[in-house]
């Protein structure tokens, strides 16, 4: 899944810079530093927690559970900031460094991946080599090259896994019993149903996301667009996507003359019945949408036979950060095993762990094995099955800008 925070938080950017307490000037002081140590450091102090918020359940989650338990715990006040696009948080970070805030900044943790990653890596925005110093990290298994990189760039110490994802359409089995079962027959389907289908515009990660399935269905497979960005292999294939895609306009929702600009309008439209399908990097969301009434119970969600993207996503301390004490405090507490679980349950939230549940405590491991499963929500197991790599961030800042060039307009 894809994180993105944004824009409606600049006032409250600048009301959570106001009342930074720094709890350490020097972050890398803190590198190996005895751990017990480090939370005496960040007790009494704060975190300013910046994330995409358009979910009432897992703001919920990071509001209530995680910021419950860092204050009666740790007597840290979980300042939640959501927003709803997370390049705004990295031009936050950003815009403040240029400035010479160097440890005075807003944003102690952001919910990333990806370009947005790649950013702030490339811009010296995060705070690295930290990660072996909290108790949690040896839940992860970074031995995995799904977790050690985050689309394509090495991790290398500079985040903390959160979830794993993986994109998935829902339908309504009442309506449509038997969907599309792979991208060239979604195509088809598209071409046969007009009115019934649309995505969201890129940037919109969801949106993005299924255009990148169509490249793969343009190149043959996801293979041969893996590793660097190739600007002659983006020549040969993107002409033929945006042939594709803007053939199938008439096809589309209102003829294509207009996209939804969030997932969440594709969503309500999804609710309204006025197209047939939506879809998303977290399938728990479907469950969530039955629960609250929003989707009747007959929905159901599904992966593709040739495949559907997947990822993990993370957070990050960036380099200006006043309270990176707090924010291992919080990212520590963000891996154990017991938030994990209350995150999978799916009332909660039911996202799929992080972390390696194996290396967890046998209690631990038989609650995880005991959550129920929802009838809207496709097993992770069944994704994982024909789970499709990401994309280096170039290929896809490429691929989202030719989409606005050549088909967006």
């Amino acid at each position: 899944m894809k994180i993105r925070a944004a824009a409606a938080a600049t006032c409250v950017v600048l009301a959570l810079a106001g009342a930074a307490r720094a709890d350490t000037a020097d972050g890398d002081a803190l590198i190996g530093r005895d751990w017990d140590a480090i939370v005496e450091t960040a007790r009494g102090g704060e975190v300013n927690f910046f994330l995409w918020g358009g979910s009432d359940t897992i703001n919920r989650y990071v509001s209530d559970y995680l910021g419950g338990v860092l204050a009666e715990e740790y007597d840290i006040t979980l300042n939640r900031v959501g927003l709803t696009d997370t390049v705004e948080a990295v031009n936050i970070v950003n815009g403040e460094v240029e400035a010479g805030v160097t440890d005075a900044g807003s944003v102690d943790l952001v919910w990333i991946n990806g370009e947005n990653f790649r950013t702030m890596r490339q811009g010296d925005l995060a705070w690295c080599g930290y990660t072996a110093t909290l108790p949690n990290d040896a839940l992860v298994d970074w031995s995995n090259p799904a977790v050690a990189n985050d689309f394509g760039v090495p991790v290398d110490g500079c985040e903390v896994p959160w979830n794993r994802a993986q994109f998935a359409f829902a339908h309504d089995s009442a309506t449509l019993p038997e969907p599309p079962r792979d991208m060239g027959a979604l195509l088809d389907w598209i071409r046969a149903n007009p009115g019934q289908f649309t995505y969201p515009a890129p940037p919109d990660f969801n949106g993005s996301v299924f255009v990148r399935h169509v490249f793969y269905h343009v190149a043959g497979g996801a293979d041969r667009l893996l590793g660097p960005f190739d600007q002659a292999l983006y020549d040969e294939i993107a002409p033929q996507v945006w042939t594709l895609l803007n053939d199938l306009e008439p096809s589309l929702w209102r003829e294509g003359r207009t996209y939804p600009t969030a997932i969440t309008q594709l969503d309500q439209m999804f609710a309204n019945g006025e197209v047939a399908f939506t879809f998303n990097y977290d399938p728990a969301q479907f469950g969530l949408a039955v629960d609250a009434g929003i989707y009747p119970d007959s929905v159901r969600s599904y992966g593709l036979t040739d495949g559907t993207i997947g990822n993990t996503n993370y957070t990050l301390i960036p380099v200006n950060s006043p309270n990176k004490a707090a924010a291992l405090v919080l990212q520590n507490l963000i891996l154990s095993a017991e938030a994990q679980l209350e995150k999978a349950r799916p009332e909660v939230w039911g996202a799929t762990p992080g972390i390696e549940i194996s290396r967890a405590a046998p209690g631990i491991r038989e609650a995880f094995a005991d959550l129920p499963s929802h009838p809207s929500v496709v097993p992770y197991d069944e994704l994982a099955a024909a789970a499709l790599p990401e994309l280096q961030a170039e290929w896809i800042a490429a691929i989202e800008a030719g989409w606005i060039e050549n088909v967006g307009r």
